[in-house]
């Protein structure tokens, strides 16, 4: 059983967030959680509010009263590019420079493992 949380329009860049994003891909939610709460990161709160909200929309399914949530693993996080607000900064002889304001959409799948050893079973095949 899957569930997912995107957060669109985050202002900050998608390189800033992957880092945090591969510390948590394939662990347990609640060891996930943990370890983003004690980061000094702006990354590590986004991380950690999205995956809450992943959890949060798993056990609010209909199949979601069955799933313990601390068998509950982050199958997929990602993050993908969002637009570019662009600003000018102005130089000296009248010239301008291009500020690249960029944003970042996040998305984090939790399921609970007896999919991912479904799927693996079924990529073999």
């Amino acid at each position: 059983m899957k569930a997912r949380a995107v957060n669109k329009y985050i202002r900050q860049s998608a390189k800033k967030m992957k880092p945090m994003l591969d510390m948590v891909r394939g662990k347990q939610v609640n060891s996930a959680i943990n370890m983003l709460a004690f980061m000094p990161k702006k990354a590590a709160k986004l991380v950690e509010l999205t995956t809450r909200s992943a959890v949060s929309n798993l056990l609010n399914s209909e199949e979601g009263a069955k799933v313990n949530p601390d068998e509950l693993i982050i199958a997929e996080a990602y993050a993908n590019q969002g637009p570019v607000m662009k600003r000018i900064r102005p130089r000296s002889m009248g010239r301008a420079y291009m500020i690249r304001k960029r944003t970042c959409h996040l998305t984090i799948v939790v399921a609970t493992p007896e999919i991912d050893v479904e799927n693996e079973t079924k990529e073999k095949e």
